[in-house]
């Protein structure tokens, strides 16, 4: 851990704004993860429970089940079931409305991260760019004394490498957030995407199968 200290002493003025990032970058991988990871259900036993209610005439029954899912998903079918005694038109209309809610809060604030890891390199290379400058300067400078050139050489060079070092270590941990959750945040709305597609079909090919009085009440 000292070593560790002295390093990013060395870093000079640059490694204060990158550590920063590396701390908003912790905080948005933390929050999203919590966040996706906690909006998933298992499609496919939503999906066949959706099924047997529908094809069931029970609509009444599906909209309780999605009511105690605390997922997106659940959400934007359950507005469209409670429309179920309406037109076609308007049970697309109500999981349009509900999506529109809920998939600005699944794809929020992860983008930042690619952002945050592209700023953290450039601000690594302007650290590093200023190492430079100060070691070459010194070895240019002719006020400086001689004895003293090496020390502030090997001083510029430190805070350089460090700086870089440092930068592409808080980049690389952005990028790796930004990929999982990325990745996270599309299967999600896949799986929303396939299932209110299905629940759609069920309801306009099973009209006369559906419990309106039963949506009614739920609703």
């Amino acid at each position: 851990m000292h070593e560790l200290w002295e390093r990013f002493k060395d870093g000079g003025f640059a490694m204060w704004p990158i550590l920063a990032i590396l701390a908003v970058q912790i905080g948005f991988i933390i929050e999203r993860a919590v966040y996706l990871f906690g909006a998933g259900i298992d499609k496919e036993a939503f999906s066949q429970t959706m099924q047997k209610c529908i094809l069931g005439g029970d609509i009444a029954k599906a909209v309780k089940v999605c009511s105690v899912q605390n997922a997106p998903m659940a959400r934007i079918v359950q507005a469209g079931l409670i429309k179920v005694n309406r037109p076609d038109e308007e049970v697309q209309a109500a999981m349009d409305e509900a999506a529109l809610r809920e998939m600005p809060k699944i794809t929020q604030r992860t983008g930042y991260l690619a952002l945050l890891s592209n700023l953290s390199m450039l601000v690594g290379l302007l650290g590093t760019v200023n190492g430079l400058i100060e070691a070459f300067g010194a070895v240019a400078g002719k006020s400086i004394d001689p004895s003293q050139k090496a020390t502030i050489l090997a001083a510029g060079i430190s805070e350089a490498m460090n700086c870089t070092a440092f930068g592409l270590i808080v980049a690389i941990i952005g990028l790796l957030g930004f990929a999982v959750l990325n990745g996270r945040t599309q299967s999600l709305e896949d799986d929303i995407n396939a299932v209110t597609v299905q629940v759609v079909n069920l309801v306009v090919n099973n009209r006369e199968k559906v419990n309106v009085q039963g949506a009614a009440q739920a609703a």
